[in-house]
């Protein structure tokens, strides 16, 4: 089983110098030897040494292999003959770096091993403890309301971990982007925060991930889910989503803080773009489980999912004004003015509402029923002990000066810097689970 994982480790890293172009599949210029030795390089660059990042061992090659000499080669083949490393076959030396690799050991002595999360390598995947923190409310959540989509049980443990690590990490990387993308949009009088250029941090890893998210952010996390053989169009596709939300969110935050006009068109495609994250974990699991997609089932969650985000915005309303992060009832409080903005966010409500009523008694009854439940439960565990069992609507107060709002939060004592109290200018049932998806 390890020899298979190895020649398929091999295999994926040929395919891989195919598509940047490194070598050609057309050409005759690299036979089948040739095509491994140079993946078997690539493994012996990418795997961990000590402290050296890709970028030292990069160096040290150029540095050092101009002088290999052939007759030191030939003494090293000797000397490594005598030790089992090398084998000759047809005449030709081979080399196996999968053996070195995995059996010789490191010598790193003393030497604190780095952080992760401090190597050079711009295509590695990785995360931070505080994203998946984060990210835990997000997926407990899915799996209790996405599992039942998929027949599985979310109260089975064998359900969740089998397909944990992926959803976890996943999650957990887009978490960490957001995380960055938050504070491009930390308020700052007379900066514009709608550029990365623009965002002063101290030189650190920080800066080069912050300016990664310039330059397809996703990538890193791309190849790692082709490599699991789980990365589709339609993946791509939400991961590009992402991209443009927060593209979009660092414009109209911007925009509104700048007094400037918002289109109506960009708020509404944002709200839609925002539950990206849920539906990279959907497709995710179709694909763990090597299952089609149900485009109905996706439809509706959708939908589901539009409704959500809006309940969150209300409930996270006066902490995305401190944070002077994108919230919906905001932007209508910049288009339309105070006194407008809840009207027309409660036209846009209850249009969802009755796409959200048509597509709820299109799923099969039973699944239908599963689902309500789970969404009486979230809105008891939200906190909703009595009235409707799916809730009501709230739309708090609207701030018309947000600039004097910050400050005189900033201003205020401890004691009093708490959330507002809502005042429900529009009450109606709620159709769906009251969840936060922001964890604190």
């Amino acid at each position: 089983m390890d020899g298979l994982r190895k020649l398929e480790n091999v295999q994926k890293i040929i395919q891989m110098m195919e598509s940047h172009g490194i070598v050609s599949s057309s050409s005759n210029t690299h036979n089948a030897s040739s095509l491994r030795f140079l993946a078997d390089v690539v493994l012996l660059l990418v795997s961990q040494c000590c402290e050296l990042d890709i970028g030292a061992k990069c160096q040290l090659i150029i540095d050092h292999v101009p002088k290999f000499s052939h007759a030191f080669l030939e003494e090293a083949l000797q000397c490594a003959s005598e030790q089992g490393v090398f084998y000759r076959s047809d005449d030709r030396v081979m080399h196996s770096v999968e053996q070195m690799v995995n059996t010789r050991p490191l010598d790193c002595g003393d030497k604190i091993i780095p952080d992760p999360s401090k190597m050079g390598s711009k295509d590695m995947s990785m995360i931070g403890l505080d994203a998946m923190q984060r990210a835990n409310s997000t997926l407990e959540d899915f799996c209790r309301s996405y599992f039942m989509f998929h027949k599985m049980d979310p109260h089975q443990p064998q359900s969740m971990f089998r397909y944990l690590p992926i959803l976890s990490f996943t999650e957990s990387y887009i978490y960490q982007l957001d995380n960055l993308n938050e504070k491009l949009l930390q308020p700052s009088v007379g900066k514009d925060r709608s550029s990365y250029r623009e965002y002063s941090v101290e030189e650190s890893w920080e800066l080069t991930y912050v300016r990664m998210m310039t330059n397809d952010p996703f990538r890193p996390l791309c190849i790692l889910l082709q490599q699991h053989g789980l990365l589709t169009d339609r993946v791509r596709e939400e991961f590009s989503s992402g991209i443009e939300y927060w593209s979009l969110e660092r414009k109209l935050c911007h925009a509104l803080g700048s007094k400037q006009e918002i289109s109506v068109e960009d708020v509404m495609k944002a709200i839609h773009l925002k539950s990206f994250d849920y539906r990279v974990l959907n497709l995710l699991l179709y694909q763990l489980r090597d299952e089609k997609v149900n485009d109905m089932h996706m439809e509706f969650l959708t939908i589901s999912e539009f409704l959500v985000e809006i309940s969150d915005d209300l409930f996270d309303y006066e902490d995305d004004v401190l944070e002077n992060s994108f919230n919906i009832l905001r932007m209508f409080n910049g288009i339309y003015g105070a006194s407008a903005a809840p009207t027309m966010l409660a036209k846009v409500i209850t249009e969802a509402e009755e796409k959200y009523d048509s597509l709820l008694k299109a799923l099969d009854p039973e699944l239908s029923l599963k689902y309500q439940k789970r969404c009486e439960e979230a809105t008891k565990e939200g906190g909703k002990t009595s009235g409707p069992s799916l809730g009501t609507w709230s739309i708090p107060s609207v701030i018309e000066d947000e600039e004097l709002y910050r400050s005189d939060v900033l201003n205020s004592k401890p004691s009093q810097n708490t959330r507002q109290q809502s005042s429900p200018t529009s009450q109606k049932p709620l159709k769906w689970q009251l969840k936060q998806r922001k964890s604190a």
